[in-house]
């Protein structure tokens, strides 16, 4: 047991110490915002892919899209775009409020209200991309990260913000390893930080309620870099749809982020597993330093 307790130690400190390390590097992330759907897409297409003409769709609030640049080190992607929930603009860090938000006003997504079946709630304020494609060699993969600032106090609730990616109509932003959505009630490091964590090593704190901002990102917690994929594909013409909402109310900002040119029929023989990544050990690090961190308060927004 000494052993163990020794280990959890040192890996705190590992976590702790590598963020500073990278906090000190780090460009600034900047954001582009452009609800151009054909921009948006053709940013993250990759080798193999062929879209469709005149197949792509952009569906949102002004201002809730657009490119990212210069954030490997606060979410392990370079560049690529964003879709939201409220404002991309909202995305530059450092974190400077725990509830950063734009009620957008506009519909939720039938696709994603799938996902709720069972929980009583419906999406709001949608952002979603979509279009047709072909894939040359009968794959598909692309890299994604998901954010939000429902972390850490509104986890494991009924504001359960959530993303889709639909390939033909079937959800492939998954948890790895598993067929469970991605959203922030599955994963996160517990309510509070520490306490009935989902899928934790998988994810990032970054709240400033709880020892945070450690990212150059506003988002209060973010997924691990994770990849979308789909093997095996029939030939001809598939359709995506990429979206993200709030959930429960209009409040409160999500977001994902996908890697350019990763929307491919071969999946990036440079990235590493997420299990073995360099924001994997920083979620492990400040998931198992959750004693140090202030619980938040209150749990009605």
């Amino acid at each position: 047991m000494k052993n163990l307790l020794r280990y959890v130690s040192q890996a705190s400190i590992l976590g702790i110490s590598l963020t500073v390390g990278l906090a000190g590097n780090a460009n600034a992330l900047t954001i582009t915002p452009t609800n151009d759907g054909t921009a948006l897409t053709n940013s993250i297409l990759g080798q193999g892919i062929t879209v469709t003409p005149g197949s792509i769709i952009y569906t949102g609030a002004d201002g809730a899209a657009g490119f990212f640049s210069d954030a490997a080190s606060s979410i392990g992607i370079e560049e690529g775009i964003i879709l939201t929930s409220g404002q991309a603009s909202s995305a530059v860090g450092p974190n400077s409020s725990d509830l950063t938000t734009t009620e957008n006003g506009t519909a939720g997504d039938s696709d994603l209200n799938s996902l709720l079946i069972g929980s009583g709630l419906s999406s709001n304020d949608a952002s979603i991309l979509e279009f047709e494609f072909e894939s040359e060699g009968g794959d598909l993969f692309f890299d994604f990260v998901f954010a939000s600032e429902d972390y850490n106090e509104f986890a494991n609730s009924n504001f359960i913000d959530v993303l889709g990616f639909f390939l033909d109509g079937e959800n492939i932003a998954l948890i790895p390893g598993t067929t469970t959505p991605v959203s922030t009630n599955n994963v996160n490091g517990g309510n509070p930080l520490g306490t009935n964590a989902q899928n934790a090593r998988f994810y990032n704190n970054n709240d400033t309620n709880d020892g945070g901002p450690f990212f150059d990102i506003e988002y209060d917690g973010f997924t691990n870099v994770f990849t979308a994929q789909a093997l095996g594909l029939s030939p001809g013409t598939h359709t995506i749809k990429l979206a993200v909402a709030d959930v429960g109310d209009s409040r409160i900002d999500s977001a994902f982020f996908i890697a350019a040119k990763s929307f491919a029929d071969v999946k990036d023989p440079v990235k590493t597993p997420e299990s073995d990544s360099l924001l994997s050990l920083l979620a492990v690090g400040l998931v198992v330093s959750s004693s140090v961190f202030k619980c938040k308060m209150g749990s009605q927004k």
